[in-house]
């Protein structure tokens, strides 16, 4: 298989996020995997569940990943966050870039189940590209209001190149 990259937005979200050798992260929307590459990449002894209610998306991260998936540091399903089945307080990390269900409808049970999972200390990093800067108060505050709500403390981080935003939920 060719190498591919990994998207500079992707990289620097990744890297804000500071994954740790041990974290077991949660990633919501994993669609073509690159997001899954670079944070297996870091894990030692923890793991990644990466999600996408798209089968491609799932094929795809697999196929990209799969020297992960045979290690076990990687689990794959196609499914969505409503229906997520994980451990009560399991999860250091949840990552997501570009899943707008965080901001363009409601979202109060999926949250809930984020706070009900994440480790007191764990954070939600939910991220977004900033190219279309007309949206991004919008994005910032819905979302913002949807974590505070479940019971995260919430920051906002902003990078101008690549244009990200990410709202991160601190339990």
């Amino acid at each position: 298989m060719a190498v591919q990259t990994i998207p500079a937005r992707i990289r620097w979200a990744v890297d804000f996020m500071d994954v740790q050798p041990n974290d077991h992260i949660l990633e919501i929307g994993c669609g073509p995997g690159a997001a899954a590459e670079l944070i297996c990449s870091r894990l030692e002894t923890g793991k990644l569940f990466a999600i996408d209610r798209s089968e491609s998306g799932v094929d795809r991260t697999r196929r990209r990943c799969a020297k992960y998936v045979e290690a076990g540091r990687l689990t794959v399903r196609q499914i969505d966050l409503a229906t997520l089945r994980v451990p009560v307080k399991r999860l250091t990390k949840v990552f997501a870039f570009n899943v707008n269900l965080f901001w363009v409808r409601e979202c109060a049970d999926e949250v809930a189940l984020l706070h009900e999972r994440v480790l007191p200390g764990g954070g939600v990093f939910l991220y977004f590209d900033a190219s279309r800067p007309e949206q991004v108060p919008t994005m910032v505050e819905k979302t913002s209001a949807a974590l505070q709500h479940a019971g995260f403390r919430i920051s906002v981080v902003e990078q101008k190149a690549p244009a990200v935003v990410g709202i991160i939920g601190k339990r």
